[in-house]
C-alpha cells in the first residue's frame, strides 16, 4: 500500500533500491553456483546458456542500479524489464533446489 505522504522519489528509493540489491545478490549467488558445480540433470550447453543469461542479467541490473543512483532515484523501471529478471532468479532457485535434492538423496555428482 502506498503512503501518500511519501514523495515519489523516496517511494522509488524505498522499493526499487532494495529490489535491485536483491537481484544483484541472487544473480551473484547463481553465477557462483553455475560456475563451480556441474549439474548432471542439465546438458553442458543448457548450463552454459543459463550461466550466460545470468551474466547478462547481472550486467543489466548493475547498469540499472548505477543509473538509478546517479540520477538520485528520479526514475523507476518498467515491469517489462523486471519480469525477466524475476523469472531468471526463479529458474536459478529451481535449479539449485533440484541440485540439493539430488545431493540429499545420495545421487553423487561425477567430476566431468
Amino acid at each position: 500500500m502506498r503512503d501518500s505522504n511519501l514523495p515519489e522519489t523516496e517511494l522509488l528509493k524505498t522499493v526499487l533500491q532494495p529490489l535491485l540489491e536483491d537481484f544483484q545478490y541472487w544473480f551473484a549467488r547463481s553465477r557462483d553456483f553455475l560456475e563451480t558445480e556441474r549439474l548432471l540433470f542439465m546438458s553442458q550447453d543448457e548450463q552454459s546458456d543459463l550461466l550466460m543469461r545470468v551474466k547478462k542479467a547481472q550486467e543489466e541490473v548493475n547498469t540499472a542500479k548505477m543509473l538509478f543512483t546517479v540520477i538520485g532515484g528520479q526514475v523507476g523501471l518498467d515491469m517489462a524489464t523486471l519480469a525477466p529478471w524475476h523469472q531468471l532468479v526463479t529458474q536459478c532457485w529451481n535449479v539449485a533446489m533440484r541440485f540439493r535434492s539430488q545431493q540429499e538423496n545420495g545421487q553423487q555428482q561425477d567430476d566431468i
